[in-house]
């Protein structure tokens, strides 16, 4: 990974190619042409349907890998009666880092004419890319965002081209595995077959057995060559498995010392996860006992309801207020209205005086109809005494009469008396509509203050009792309660990450303790050797390697004498060339041997290195990727996996894991583009002065996710050029929204 990241820096600095312009000689509908200049970031060409766009995109292909072959029905863009030519011009500049392009441009020209004569000028530029890479990566069309063929081989070629060797590991183990098989095979023209040397030295030996059978006189001498050999052979067989002691052993040293760095390294990790779980639970607790618990466990729907029912309250509350407001201003009214009318009147004297003149009224309605009801009894009991009937007829008649007019004064005392004029008939008036309108703000009071006491209760009952009854605070507490509860599910959130990291490190200690057990049980020591142990057995082997050695070079020059002896005995050219071929074919055996032996070496350490880079490159391609994705889909799809099988999944926020064949057409391009960008942008030094060839690819995405689509095309252009061809407005108004430094080129 560091060694990619060196790679993208040095692509950023220093000397840098990019494509400039595109010079069509003669190419489908174009003839005499130039395309230009394109910017080394974000380049937009615009045209309508019919203008060349998808054209173009063939001409740089043609001119990189060569011009497309009529098959089927294909459209090779080859002019009537003229071969198809043109070249790439391309600028180099100096660049220093996070410096724009700056300095003396140098011209780069890439030039095609026909197949046969290859690609013409500086062919350098292709270096680092080849066409499967290029038209699966570089050139990406609508169709061609549905699927990435070839995902993980594609991943592992792009990982491992910043290894710094000549050419890919990944294509290397591709070359090497053939060799392996060309090693294993019986075919005839299988130079370098094992199998075949095995062959040929039998047939070689029985030939040499047959022609020294026929030499009597020699045969102890045959016979003890034969025995050297067959000492040779097990001094081999002992110094191999010695040396495969000795790669053991040291392979169980480095795999162990490697193994408890990791070991050490993972138990810090550990002890620092758990003292982040620990801390985000007791921020959790804290955030969860300053709200109160019943707070703290409010929902979003929950959290909606209450404000709409504090907003309804809110709406009582203020009707309350403007009853009591307008019953206070009709109270002032009214009291204002009748000081203006008693002043009017005259005052108290005017009042005394009404007052004195009812007296008089009510006095003279007592006193009169006492005075006959008085005078009436006595008289209307004497006549009943005497018997005289007119004494009790007018007795009964004073009283009756009394009866009347007291029945007419206290009619005339309950009529109001008529008012003196209209003024005072207005101060009455006043008065009782101001005696009624201080009834009715004690009323509307009385209601604010039960409503007051019902709100605070029912806030209470709410958890809401800090508000005191008061809806404004309540609102407060429940926009603070939201921000804690948003702080408790990020805290929760840490929680859960770090538990599963430390899931993820107690696996791998599990692992680790495989893999030295593995180690040690291959190298044939207990798990509990110390280096100096693991030291003092090598030794041991280095040594009695030094001992083989020293055997087997006594045996050589042994069997050398032998063989000698008998070519000087044997004088026949039949047995001669018999013996010559027997050790060419020994040789070519022993050199089978040792290539095979080299290549499985070497398929071992490629296949380990691949896996080292994968295992560090692929999580922060796919890492990468999510957050591409992410911003396309404007957070509805937020992984990028890759399943144990080697497949390729999604996942949404709720951690919902699905195949991209179940995504719609939309989506499953906006999940290639962003895996595309992100292996691209993780392997800058793979075509590193080739454009991106993107032609209508965002014509399927909604508005909100073709925005997201430009930002990470603009993220691209920061480390690679990108040329994106469209015939759609609104297409290329996102892309000059997300990168105004953009190049817009019109056909």
């Amino acid at each position: 990974m560091s060694e990619q990241r060196a790679s993208m820096d040095g692509c950023r600095s220093g000397a840098h190619s990019f494509l400039k312009y595109l010079k069509i000689e003669r190419f489908g509908a174009f003839s005499d042409r130039t395309v230009g200049p394109f910017a080394p970031g974000l380049n937009v060409v615009f045209g309508r349907n019919e203008a060349g766009k998808s054209t173009l995109v063939s001409f740089v292909d043609g001119v990189l890998f060569g011009w497309r072959e009529a098959r089927g029905a294909r459209n090779t863009y080859k002019p009537v009666g003229a071969e198809r030519a043109g070249s790439l011009l391309f600028a180099e500049v100096d660049r220093g880092i996070g410096e724009a392009f700056a300095g003396h441009e140098h011209y780069r020209e890439l030039r095609r004419v026909r197949n046969a004569d290859g690609a013409q000028g500086d062919i350098e530029l292709l270096d680092d890319i080849d066409a499967e890479t290029f038209r699966t990566m570089f050139a990406l069309t609508s169709d061609e965002l549905r699927s990435l063929r070839n995902t993980t081989d594609m991943t592992a070629k792009l990982l491992t081209a910043g290894s710094g060797t000549s050419s890919s590991p990944a294509q290397a183990l591709a070359v090497v595995q053939g060799r392996l098989a060309e090693c294993t095979s019986r075919a005839a023209g299988a130079e370098r077959s094992v199998v075949r040397a095995l062959a040929e030295q039998d047939a070689a030996k029985r030939a040499l057995d047959a022609a020294a059978a026929q030499v009597e006189l020699h045969r102890k001498h045959h016979h003890e060559l034969h025995d050297l050999e067959a000492e040779r052979d097990d001094l081999n067989v002992r110094m191999q498995q010695n040396d495969r002691s000795i790669e053991n052993l040291t392979l169980c040293r480095e795999g162990t010392e490697r193994l408890a760095r990791e070991e050490k390294e993972l138990l810090v990790e550990m002890a620092e996860l758990e003292g982040e779980e620990r801390l985000a639970q007791e921020r959790r607790a804290a955030s969860a006992a300053s709200i109160g618990q019943r707070l703290a466990e409010l929902s979003s729907s929950e959290d909606r309801v209450l404000r709409d029912r504090l907003d309804a309250l809110a709406a009582r509350e203020n009707k309350y207020a403007q009853a009591v407001d307008t019953a206070r201003s009709n109270l002032t009214d009214s009291k204002a209205l009748y000081e203006t009318c008693v002043e009017a009147l005259g005052g108290d004297a005017e009042k005394e005086h009404a007052r004195t003149r009812h007296k008089i009224k009510a006095t003279f309605s007592i006193a009169i109809p006492l005075v006959f009801v008085l005078v009436g009894v006595p008289l209307f009991m004497y006549g009943r005494h005497l018997g005289s009937l007119s004494y009790t007829i007018l007795g009964l008649a004073l009283v009756a009469f009394a009866v009347m007019v007291a029945a007419a004064a206290l009619g005339m005392m309950l009529r109001p008396e008529r008012p003196a004029d209209p003024l005072r008939t207005r101060v009455d008036d006043a008065q009782w509509v101001m005696v009624q309108d201080e009834k009715k703000l004690a009323a509307c009071r009385a209601d604010e203050e039960r409503f007051g006491a019902s709100v605070a209760e029912e806030l209470e009952g709410h958890g809401l009792g800090d508000a005191r009854g008061d809806i404004r605070r309540a609102r407060a507490i429940l926009d603070e309660a939201k921000d804690v509860r948003a702080a408790m599910a990020l805290d929760d959130q840490r929680a859960r990450a770090a538990r599963a990291r430390l899931q993820a490190v107690a696996v791998r200690l599990d692992a680790i303790a495989q893999e030295r057990f593995h180690l040690c049980e291959r190298a044939s020591v207990p798990e509990t050797v110390s280096d100096e142990e693991l030291e003092a057995a090598i030794d041991r082997c280095v040594q009695l390697r030094l001992g083989l050695q020293e055997a087997a070079n006594a045996l050589s020059k042994r069997h050398g004498e032998l063989t000698q002896e008998l070519g000087q005995a044997q004088r026949t050219s039949e047995f001669e060339r018999l013996k010559t071929a027997h050790q060419e074919a020994i040789t070519r055996t022993e050199e089978a041997k040792h290539e095979f032996a080299k290549l499985l070496l070497a398929r071992r350490m490629l296949e380990a290195a691949i896996a080292s880079w994968e295992s560090k490159s692929q999580p922060e391609v796919y890492a990468r990727a999510s957050q591409l994705f992410s911003l396309m889909t404007n957070g509805a799809w937020t992984s990028v996996l890759l399943g144990d099988d080697g497949s390729l999944r999604v996942a949404d926020d709720a951690r919902t894991v699905r195949d991209p064949l179940l995504l719609s057409l939309g989506t499953t391009q906006q999940l290639y583009l962003a895996l595309r960008i992100a292996l691209l942008m993780s392997a800058a030094n793979v075509g590193a002065a080739i454009p991106i060839l993107a032609d209508d690819i965002l014509v399927h995405f909604d508005a909100e996710r073709r925005e997201g689509a430009a930002r990470a095309l603009a993220a691209l252009a920061h480390v690679r050029q990108v040329i994106l061809f469209t015939c759609h407005e609104e297409v290329m108004q996102a892309l000059t929204s997300a990168d105004p430094s953009s190049t817009v080129i019109e056909l």
